[in-house]
């Protein structure tokens, strides 16, 4: 039995079983008057002699404390900002996706929580764990699929569960700042072989095809979200770690649970097709009325899917605000509601299937500021294959891939805070300064995560082109590295310059330290080559600034129109 059905009595609403210990500021399961009815022991503290004694919560306004007369009244404790510990997790919708903020009930309630997410073997398309030290992505799909009570008039009726809405999520290394890049469902791409795990256990191999809808990429011959990950990488050069797939009933279960979310229109929508009707200005929706409002698209902009996404990224905006706002937070009856209500919702790789996991995820999304969180869309234009009547998308080969540099590159799309700019800048001093002649460089070149042969064809270039005779290959790097380095003693400051502007290395990959000893017992430097490591000659300066594209950000209120 979970914790909202044991000791329990008739008539009692499960989040009022949950009060806040005085004693720690920490939110606790209340399972009845302190009888013999319950035998779960209440919370432990050490003594002043070091032996746990048990803490006796306090009673809140329905009942007595133990040493109180009946009748008294208990004191209502005091608001604290995060007095109980935060657990946030990202969602999709059908069509949407939001921050959940819910409070850490406990081991009883967490196990509960643990039984209503599902995860789906990927394979090798997603991580096998969640690392809190670098950047991530996650890719959220919002499907079609019509499974749920009452969703029977929405979609597709014979879908498999196609990948109607797509974000791309990335979280910065420094956690000053996200972008989530939304992917249109009707964008072209090369869908790539992947191989899904059936029911059974058997795994089936799903031949690639080119030229379909982005959305072909989830349901189509059975592809699992981890074919959508793999179309993503094909498309956009970034990998997603890890992803998170929900369908119709997010939008309407969690917008209920929060109480309804704020939205504002620029005019009065009557739509006949979604059966949105709301008046121009602000509205509260929650339910049926929200999922019609990321689900509509005639009414807004062009009619078509990209000015919808649009609207549907100022729905989430809005919903995280309401999510993560101070009436939400400090209430644990919608807390544990939303907590509930997101992990039925979620489906997500092995990689993040604990409960623990998604929370540890959520934690490092808590960092991120609103005002650094940019809403943007892959750049596209009309497929010239469609005729005069517009029906699909392609990537747009000029606006495109400096988008994708950037977040491969981790470069914020908002304003990042002085302290982060001044590493930057210390890092680009590294480059600044006198430069050796290359004919007095001397390097070893490791092989630390790039393709097989980097090493040497680095070597050939260098030696060949640049005239780095002072150059030998080393082999493979004792261990991978995600970006390639150049580690230097400080007596080798110039040499280091000199290599660094021949690669186009940045500033950060240089790391000053101590040299290493070449074949012929001379002082030298090491280069190993990351995975970032694109080919010799290639340079390996990303972006300093963000592409100008049109966004949004999460902290401002903007009208759909």
């Amino acid at each position: 039995m979970d914790a909202q059905g044991r000791g329990r009595a008739d008539n009692i609403d499960p989040a009022d079983q949950w009060v806040i210990n005085p004693n720690t500021g920490e939110y606790e399961l209340r399972l009845g008057d302190p009888a013999p009815q319950s035998s779960v022991p209440g919370p432990r503290r050490p003594d002043r002699g070091g032996r746990a004694t048990e803490v006796v919560p306090q009673r809140g306004r329905r009942g007595a404390g133990p040493q109180e007369p009946q009748g008294r009244r208990g004191r209502r404790p005091a608001k604290k900002k995060s007095r109980a510990r935060k657990v946030l997790a990202w969602t999709a919708g059908g069509t949407a996706f939001a921050l959940v903020a819910v409070g850490t009930a406990g081991y009883l309630y967490i196990k509960h929580l643990e039984g209503n997410v599902t995860t789906a073997d990927v394979g090798s398309a997603a991580k096998s764990g969640f690392s809190k030290n670098g950047a991530f992505n996650i890719l959220i799909i919002g499907t079609d699929k019509r499974t749920g009570s009452g969703n029977e008039g929405y979609g597709d009726r014979n879908s498999v569960g196609h990948a109607d809405t797509n974000i791309l999520l990335h979280v910065s290394k420094d956690r000053t700042n996200a972008t989530a890049l939304s992917i249109p469902r009707d964008l072209i791409v090369n869908v790539p072989q992947c191989t899904t795990v059936e029911p059974d256990g058997t795994r089936k191999v799903v031949p690639a095809t080119d030229g379909e809808r982005f959305n072909t990429s989830l349901g189509q011959e059975g592809r699992d979200p981890g074919c959508t990950m793999r179309t993503v990488k094909a498309a956009t050069g970034i990998a997603p770690d890890h992803f998170m797939m929900v369908d119709f009933n997010a939008v309407k279960t969690l917008t209920t649970a929060v109480g309804g979310v704020d939205v504002c229109l620029a005019h009065a929508v009557n739509d006949d097709d979604s059966h949105l009707r709301l008046p121009a200005g602000p509205s509260r929706i929650q339910g049926e009325q929200a999922l019609a409002f990321v689900r509509t698209r005639h009414s807004w902009g062009n009619r078509g899917d990209l000015d919808r996404i649009k609207a549907q990224q100022k729905f989430m905006a809005s919903l995280m605000r309401k999510m993560s706002s101070s009436d939400t937070l400090t209430d644990p009856g919608k807390l544990f509601h939303l907590a509930d209500a997101a992990t039925k919702a979620l489906t997500v790789d092995k990689g993040i299937g604990k409960v623990s996991t998604l929370k540890d995820v959520a934690l490092e999304l808590k960092k991120v500021p609103p005002k650094n969180i940019s809403f943007v869309t892959v750049p596209v234009k009309d497929n010239p294959a469609d005729g005069a009547v517009h029906k699909t998308v392609v990537v747009d080969p000029y606006l495109a891939p400096p988008v994708f540099d950037a977040i491969r590159n981790d470069v914020s799309f908002t304003a990042v805070k002085e302290k982060e700019k001044a590493a930057k800048d210390t890092a680009a001093a590294r480059l600044k300064g006198s430069r050796s002649a290359a004919a007095d460089v001397r390097v070893r070149i490791f092989n630390g995560g790039a393709e097989g042969g980097s090493a040497q064809d680095t070597l050939t270039w260098l030696q060949n082109d640049k005239g780095v005779l002072k150059s030998e290959n080393a082999g493979n790097a004792p261990a991978e590295l995600a970006r390639t380095t150049l580690e230097y003693a400080p007596g080798q400051a110039s040499q280091a310059r000199e290599l660094a502007s021949l690669m186009g290395l940045p500033g950060s990959a240089l790391k000053p330290g101590a040299s290493a000893t070449g074949s012929q017992g001379l002082p030298a430097m090491t280069l190993t080559l990351g995975k970032d490591f694109k080919g010799a000659g290639v340079s390996f300066s990303g972006p300093k600034k963000p592409p100008s594209v049109d966004k949004s950000t999460a902290d401002k209120v903007e009208c759909a129109s």
